[in-house]
């Protein structure tokens, strides 16, 4: 007899795959009363060609021989799939292994098929899934939304906020000290400040600390406090510490955010339009928001980096309006650079709310989009019909630049057009980063 291709050596080769055996017990009578065995015995000896009881037991639990179809090699290849997961009838096992007496190759193939399934039943321990919570969590909060939600503007910042807590939880106690080097763009060069972890914290603390005021909730640096730049309050903040920051700074950061978040969510609609001052400039609660929603990013990339882990941009959606205020705020910033004579002047005045001379800004990837971006004034309107430059970057390449992470010569923007507007749009977005 040959094997599937017509070699006789398969035959010798090929391994005899037994099917489960059942245990002997499987087979006993366990209903037979003992006190009674010696006398069936004596019968049995007196009448040898009687049927004992054992004997008709078993023979009523031999189950019928199974209808053995007559399968091709083709179709009994194809089954030892199911054969390795006891999923054939009783006719189609006994052909499966049938075939496998007498052909090598799929018996080989039906030992490693029967490994692959031994993998397959794994040990668990009885230790909960850690992301067991969430996903309840999750599906509760599908089938029933809370009945006070969260404002569509404030889920950015409510999602930052906890992808920053949840890397703190992570971190030990030494990293907590790891140094981090904040950076911003000033005096058109990239500047840098040394911290800590914690000090990092005790910043993001102090700065929401202007939202709070806002909406009158507790000023993190205390009442009477003057109106202070985020640079002065973070300054302030660290100098009012009586011992270097430490991981305690945690737990008042994150008690102010979700204060924060729970009392925009229980306000009236028009909390959005509340103005929060920061000292030199003005922005109406919303943008703000969304605003310290993009510094709880950088700043939380800033820590991750001080400690090595792994840590991602926004959502596509948050990202992209980040991107959009950035985009809204560069007209007033590059005006005030005119000012000081930092940009080139305006060429084309035009009427408010009139379309204007423009840079057509292309952000590809996760959040990007077009902008128009005035030139000649905030007041005007950006025009695709009036661009007279065009830049292109990557997302998180330009949230970078409006960091101050990169200077404008260092961006590796697609450029074509007004080679000064070009240099004013970036400088004016460099210039929006502060400590």
């Amino acid at each position: 007899m040959t094997g599937a291709n017509g070699d006789a050596d398969d035959v010798a080769r090929a391994p005899w795959i037994p099917g489960p055996r059942r245990s002997a017990d499987d087979h006993a009578d366990l209903t037979a009363d003992p006190t009674t065995a010696p006398s069936a015995a004596a019968d049995a000896v007196a009448d040898p060609a009687a049927e004992t009881p054992a004997e008709a037991a078993a023979e009523a639990a031999v189950p019928d021989e199974p209808d053995v179809p007559q399968l091709t090699h083709r179709v009994l290849k194809s089954l030892l799939g199911a054969w390795a997961l006891s999923a054939c009838s009783a006719g189609e096992t006994r052909a499966v292994e049938d075939h496998l007496t007498e052909c090598a190759p799929c018996a080989e193939e039906a030992l490693r098929l029967r490994d692959a399934v031994a993998l397959l039943h794994e040990d668990r321990d009885l230790d909960l899934d850690p992301l067991l919570r969430s996903r309840v969590l999750e599906n509760c909060l599908g089938r029933r939304p809370a009945r006070v939600p969260v404002p569509e503007w404030v889920t950015p910042y409510d999602a930052e906020t906890a992808r920053l807590d949840a890397l703190l939880r992570d971190i030990g106690e030494s990293e907590w000290h790891a140094p981090v080097r904040l950076k911003w763009y000033e005096d058109e060069r990239v500047t840098r400040r040394k911290t800590t972890v914690a000090g990092v914290i005790g910043h993001l603390l102090a700065v929401d600390g202007l939202v709070t005021s806002a909406l009158g909730i507790k000023d993190p640096l205390g009442a009477g406090v003057p109106e202070l730049s985020p640079t002065e309050r973070t300054e302030a903040f660290w100098s009012a510490l009586d011992r270097p920051p430490n991981r305690a700074l945690r737990g008042p950061w994150r008690d102010q955010s979700h204060t924060l978040i729970r009392t925009v969510s229980f306000a009236g609609r028009g909390v959005g339009d509340l103005t929060v001052t920061y000292k030199d400039f003005a922005l109406p609660l919303r943008d703000s928001l969304l605003e310290r929603a993009f510094e709880c990013w950088v700043h939380a990339d800033d820590i991750a980096n001080a400690v090595a882990y792994p840590y991602a941009p926004p959502s596509g959606a948050h990202l992209h309006g980040m991107i959009d205020l950035a985009a809204r705020l560069l007209p007033a910033a590059l005006a005030g650079r005119r000012r000081s004579g930092l940009a080139a002047p305006a060429r084309h005045l035009v009427a408010a709310g009139a379309p204007g001379r423009s840079l057509h800004l292309e952000v590809e990837g996760a959040g990007g989009g077009h902008w128009y971006i005035a030139l000649d004034s905030p007041a005007a309107v950006g025009s695709p019909d009036l661009a007279v430059a065009q830049v292109a970057m990557d997302g998180v390449e330009f949230c970078q630049l409006v960091a101050g992470h990169i200077s404008p010569e260092e961006a590796a923007a697609g450029q074509d057009g007004d080679r000064e507007a070009i240099r004013d749009v970036l400088s004016a977005a460099a210039s929006l980063s502060r400590l």
